[in-house]
């Protein structure tokens, strides 16, 4: 066969071989597409479906004459403004609460983590007994949770009692419808968001680079802030997100352990608006501003931690 007829006979069918592996790959690229199909649907009809019908929904108007809680379609960007600045106290006090429930959560739980991961380590039984003590409070309702809390609190329970003999709190004094109690119960029952992920880093842990540490003449507090903490950056960055971002819509905790007046939080408005006040466009308002605002604040966090795991 001559040089030409060779080429022209590639040419005519591709590179000798090139055909039956490009056919594979093909396949493989379908395949994985088709896998992909039930879960891309999935994310429309439950998640992007809804987020554009909330969308949708903060811009409606009521009917002209019509009844309360009736809208129709429009593009009134005006919604938006006139309910920041009527509730703009609560969405702040949202983002005040989670911060402070947040940190109340990483300041016990990373001890906690800490003694069951690193502590524990090669105690099997005791590491499982103290994990399963951590993830008790899963297997309660978190209203039920909510509610003991409340009568832990309570202005004739023994906490209250002690704080009074103590001269902690004033004879007067209480502590469910504060905003101590709504703070209290928040970290109570999102500790254990905060606590799981950071033992998860820490059971990863390499033991030797801490005893490394100390072969180097580092101190204990020199060892954890420049050794553990850092290793354990992924965990501390996940459950911080995990306990802030639903913490800031909470409306079980500010319902049941504050009052309406000074411990509302942005939750309590978007329930009362849609159940109660039936002003949807305003509940959708809040909605996505409060999921806007998430979005960006952690954006921001994950960009300054650093931790290439979450970005």
């Amino acid at each position: 066969m001559s040089i030409a007829a060779a080429l022209g006979t590639e040419a005519a069918t591709g590179p000798v071989g090139g055909a039956p592996h490009a056919r594979p790959a093909v396949r493989a690229r379908s395949g994985a597409y088709l896998l992909l199909l039930p879960g891309l649907a999935y994310l429309v009809v439950f998640f992007v479906l809804p987020v554009v019908s909330l969308l949708a929904t903060s811009l409606y108007v009521p009917v002209p004459g019509g009844d309360i809680g009736q809208f129709q379609p429009a593009l009134h960007w005006q919604n938006y403004p006139a309910a920041i600045s009527q509730f703009w106290p609560e969405l702040l006090r949202s983002f005040v609460f989670a911060l402070i429930a947040t940190v109340a959560s990483l300041l016990i739980g990373y001890p906690m983590a800490y003694m069951i991961a690193v502590r524990a380590r090669g105690r099997a039984l005791l590491q499982g007994l103290l994990l399963v003590l951590l993830i008790a409070p899963f297997f309660t309702s978190f209203i039920l949770r909510t509610v003991a809390w409340k009568q832990i609190l309570a202005d004739d329970a023994f906490v209250v009692t002690a704080m009074k003999w103590l001269h902690v709190l004033p004879p007067d004094g209480r502590l469910t419808a504060t905003a101590f109690a709504v703070v209290a119960g928040l970290t109570y029952n999102f500790l254990p968001f905060m606590a799981l992920p950071i033992y998860a880093s820490l059971e990863r842990l390499d033991t030797r680079l801490i005893e490394a540490s100390g072969d180097l003449y580092a101190s204990g507090p020199t060892t954890f802030w420049r050794v553990t903490m850092p290793l354990s950056m992924p965990g501390v960055v996940s459950g911080t997100l995990l306990t802030f971002i639903p913490a800031s819509g909470d409306y079980v905790n500010s319902s049941l352990l504050g009052n309406p007046r000074s411990t509302a939080m942005i939750g309590q408005i978007v329930d009362s608006r849609f159940f109660r006040v039936v002003d949807y466009p305003t509940a959708s308002v809040l909605s996505v501003v409060l999921m806007v605002a998430i979005l960006i604040l952690v954006a921001l966090y994950i960009r300054r931690a650093g931790t290439e795991d979450l970005v």
